[in-house]
């Protein structure tokens, strides 16, 4: 497809919006990995949070496990040097598998139900510092989003990623070998860091993929420490008519 076609096809494409909410919403990080034998029940543990609308749920596929024999197809490296970030603002030197931050903290007792639930429902008491607003237009084969944040507070950005849903993998090497995995949540496209009016950004969607298994996902976070001042998630499969 040309891309003067491209254009026309996203132009008649179906479009959605949304903007968040006056309080604020919990984005949770999960950094994960297929070649991790401590990972399958912290992914399966993000997929219960998937349908929640006070909490935002991410997983970020990270690569230095790739080297004990088996490679994770949806690890990037942007990912580990997020984590690496992370960890440093949150004062620890290294980083490990699975590794879960709440609004930019690292929160090592997500396990416990009752300590999770209440770490959410502290931040969603709070009102939000940020205002997001999402518009996605897309076809068949694309997307395009035009993200916009306002904030009184200095030094932020906005972050935007594209997640999908709904991965079964049968691992044939390395600490899973023999596991068939499944992972929700995980991200695709990410973003660089954006300002309050960025352009719009165009990516192209995963293949044979129904819109029912994506999502857009976009926080505002501090530039220096991480810290989340919103987030909102925008599910394609609530994209119009057209949305498969």
């Amino acid at each position: 497809m040309s891309l003067s076609a491209a254009v026309i096809a996203l132009a008649t494409a179906s479009m959605c919006t949304v903007t968040s909410p006056a309080s604020t919403v919990a984005l949770v990080e999960l950094y994960t990995s297929q070649g991790c034998s401590s990972c399958p029940p912290a992914d399966h543990w993000l997929t219960s949070l998937s349908d929640r609308e006070q909490v935002v749920p991410l997983a970020l596929h990270v690569g230095y496990w790739d080297d004990i024999g088996w490679k994770d197809p949806f690890a990037q490296e942007q990912f580990a040097t997020r984590q690496y970030w992370l960890a440093s603002a949150n004062g620890r030197r290294g980083v490990y598998t699975p590794g879960v931050f709440v609004q930019g903290r690292e929160f090592q007792n997500w396990r416990q139900p009752s300590d999770f639930r209440a770490a959410v429902q502290a931040i969603n008491q709070r009102p939000a510092r940020a205002r997001i607003e999402l518009a996605a237009r897309l076809d068949e084969h694309q997307i395009e989003v035009r993200p916009q944040f306002t904030t009184q507070a200095a030094a932020t950005h906005l972050r935007v990623a594209l997640v999908q849903d709904g991965f079964t993998t049968v691992v044939k090497a390395g600490e899973n070998v023999g596991a068939t995995l499944h992972n929700d949540r995980v991200v695709r496209e990410w973003s660089a860091p954006l300002s309050p009016a960025p352009a719009a950004l165009q990516w192209s969607l995963p293949p044979n993929t129904p819109r029912a298994r994506l999502s857009l996902v976009a926080f505002v976070e501090d530039d220096a420490r991480g810290d989340i001042l919103q987030a909102v998630s925008l599910p394609l499969r609530d994209c119009g008519a057209a949305a498969k």
